[in-house]
């Protein structure tokens, strides 16, 4: 891999692990939409690495914390996500192959309504949601969780919905994403596409996800959480707006 593409990714992940140490979100989506913007991998590479990255962030966050886990909705969850996960990384493998184009508009789109949504603040419902919503909130977050190795837009404004303790949503939540990256990984190794590549890019990706953790515990921004997360999802706006002008004007 070209030293300015491993750089630019390094970047990245450095990042994304920051603000997800300081904020509880976005590395996933920030490592996607800096990488599809310049294109500096391949996106079937991309995913493969953010899912094998973000394993790693999931763990460390959910040690701990599995008791909070509520068990009846992350049931429920895992029986739409994991068949949709599957059909997510076949669509990205077909379109990579077939439609180029259109997977960097869907792309470029989902980052930048999932980053809308998750700017604005979900009114919690008055009790939690009926097994079969939770089963379908489960299979919109499995797809794109399969697609692009980035569930939370959906699964988290869901979930912030639900009338639980905080610690619940979290833990749950957590759950949610580990079973999305096990599986994903799972496929994609199964179909052979582990590359050297993706597991080069992922393993010097560790020393990066430790330092921006650590840098997050001992050097939070000086300013709010709410100020950081519109920061950050107003910027990654502009980069999924960027990738689908991309895909429109360049050939």
């Amino acid at each position: 891999m070209d030293a300015s593409v491993w750089i630019l990714i390094a970047i990245a992940v450095l990042i994304g692990s920051y603000v997800q140490a300081v904020a509880g979100f976005a590395m996933g989506m920030i490592v996607m939409a800096v990488g599809g913007a310049s294109s500096a991998l391949p996106l079937p590479a991309l995913t493969a690495v953010v899912s094998l990255v973000s394993a790693l962030n999931i763990v460390v966050a959910l040690k701990g914390h599995v008791h909070e886990i509520d068990r009846k909705v992350i049931t429920s969850i895992a029986c739409g996500q994991l068949p949709a996960i599957g059909l997510g990384v076949y669509l990205i493998t077909i379109l990579d192959r077939q439609a180029a184009d259109l997977l960097q508009i869907l792309l470029g789109t989902f980052i930048a309504l999932g980053s809308l949504l998750m700017i604005v603040r979900p009114v919690a419902s008055l009790q939690v949601s009926p097994r079969w919503v939770c089963v379908g909130a489960g299979f919109s977050g499995g797809l794109f969780g399969g697609l692009f190795a980035v569930s939370g837009p959906v699964l988290g404004w869901f979930m912030y919905r639900q009338p639980l303790a905080l610690a619940t949503i979290r833990a749950t939540l957590l759950a949610a994403f580990a079973l999305s990256t096990v599986m994903r990984t799972v496929i994609v190794g199964a179909q052979g596409d582990l590359t050297a590549l993706v597991l080069g890019t992922s393993a010097l990706s560790v020393p990066l996800v430790v330092a921006g953790a650590w840098l997050g515990k001992v050097a939070p921004p000086p300013v709010s959480d709410a100020t950081l997360k519109r920061g950050i999802f107003s910027l990654l706006v502009v980069l999924g707006s960027y990738i689908v002008a991309k895909a429109f004007v360049m050939p």
